[in-house]
């Protein structure tokens, strides 16, 4: 037996182990572990060239439909509002970043209170749950993030270095020239943050404690300015981007409606994005659940055209491979086209039981036929109208 054949595969020995574990029936071959004169490892081996070969072909058809893609609004939801690019068959005509600065200056002040939680949370006493707050917090999360405890008050620095950050920005206020309206002054709820938290940061390090009950109480206290803050964001967020989209779509014209917008953002922020729920308005209303596609990031992308253009081509093409190579089956046709992985439905079957009658094929009967159609990927979703 070869050393080649043990690293791949384990042997004929292993291999009839592993059958009996799973229990798997393999057809008899020879006991060397051979099928005529090719080995099992050959056999397989070209099985699996099968699929190297089509995902090679599948890599290919991608990269010419990228460059077939037209047009592509992309944005990269990122700390200024969103920077919007737009495409023409993979090549970006416009660069830009549509929301007024009063977007980011409203958030960076909003943040306040997180800032604090943040130097001071890993000093939090997990023996301490406020009772309002108990059907809230999972008492295992909370003694994940206070690993210091209690009597840990490594904040004390970073918190008095984060309060003369404060001072700064609550000292030179006045000039940053800030709006108001009939819903409120962003520099008095500015104000009244640093303000505020600058008095809850003295008092803290004074008691050299760090607790739920004192801290609740300062965010309460703040919640209605920060509130302001967050109107002012969505206001110009808002502004901003109708500005942009009239104008392109004026720039377009009637290859509007074929519009595709694909909006990237980490999962913190994924789901009613800000920049999809605006852009949806100006979109071919028939087109928005077929044409706006929301994508998560595990980090904000070096590349974001690149990472919107190469998913974007593969959901395109998946559309149509859907419906040809699952033509009997709209189920696994949507599944194909969307975030379901085609084995999903399988596997909750296998794992709910053999008998149609239990719980747990039920659910994955369901699943099949109603959730499952809900949650893939939006194009063209026709089973959506099948009866669960």
């Amino acid at each position: 037996m070869s050393p080649t054949r043990r690293t791949v595969l384990g042997g004929a020995a292993a291999i009839g182990a592993a059958a009996a574990l799973t229990g798997l029936n393999a057809r008899n071959a020879s006991a060397d572990g051979t099928s005529g004169s090719v080995t099992q490892a050959q056999a397989r081996n070209n099985m699996i060239a099968v699929d190297t070969a089509m995902q090679s072909n599948y890599d290919a058809l991608r990269a010419n439909v990228i460059n077939q893609l037209a047009p592509v609004i992309v944005v990269n939801n990122d700390l200024v509002g969103g920077t919007y690019y737009l495409i023409n068959k993979g090549t970006v005509v416009e660069q830009i970043q549509p929301v007024d600065p009063v977007f980011a200056l409203a958030k960076s002040i909003a943040h306040t209170p997180l800032g604090i939680y943040s130097i001071c949370a890993p000093s939090l006493d997990p023996g301490r749950i406020l009772p309002a707050q108990k059907q809230y917090i999972d008492p295992h999360d909370l003694r994940m993030v206070a690993f210091n405890g209690p009597g840990n008050t490594s904040w004390t620095t970073p918190l008095q270095t984060f309060a003369t950050t404060l001072q700064n920005a609550r000292q030179t206020l006045e000039a940053a020239n800030l709006p108001q309206d009939a819903n409120g002054s962003l520099h008095d709820s500015c104000a009244y943050i640093l303000d505020k938290a600058q008095d809850y940061i003295s008092e803290t390090i004074r008691s050299r404690e760090f607790d739920m009950a004192k801290f609740e109480a300062f965010t309460a206290d703040v919640y209605p300015s920060v509130r302001t803050n967050m109107y002012w964001s969505s206001r110009v967020q808002i502004d901003g981007v109708s500005q942009l989209m009239t104008r392109w779509r004026n720039q377009i014209g009637s290859a509007w409606s074929g519009l595709y917008v694909v909006v990237l953002s980490i999962w913190t922020t994924y789901e009613q994005n800000q920049n999809s729920i605006i852009l949806q308005n100006f979109m071919d209303q028939s087109q928005v659940s077929t044409h706006l596609v929301n994508l998560m990031t595990a980090q904000t992308p070096t590349d974001p055209v690149h990472v919107a253009l190469d998913n974007l081509a593969r959901i395109v093409q998946d559309n149509i491979a859907a419906e040809m190579v699952f033509s009997t089956d709209q189920p696994t046709a949507d599944a194909l086209k969307g975030q379901p992985d085609l084995l999903s439905t399988e596997i909750l079957k296998l794992l709910g039981g053999t008998t149609a009658t239990g719980s747990g094929a039920k659910a994955a009967s369901a699943l099949t036929k109603g959730q499952l159609t809900q949650i893939a990927c939006p194009f063209h979703n026709r089973s959506a109208a099948l009866k669960a």
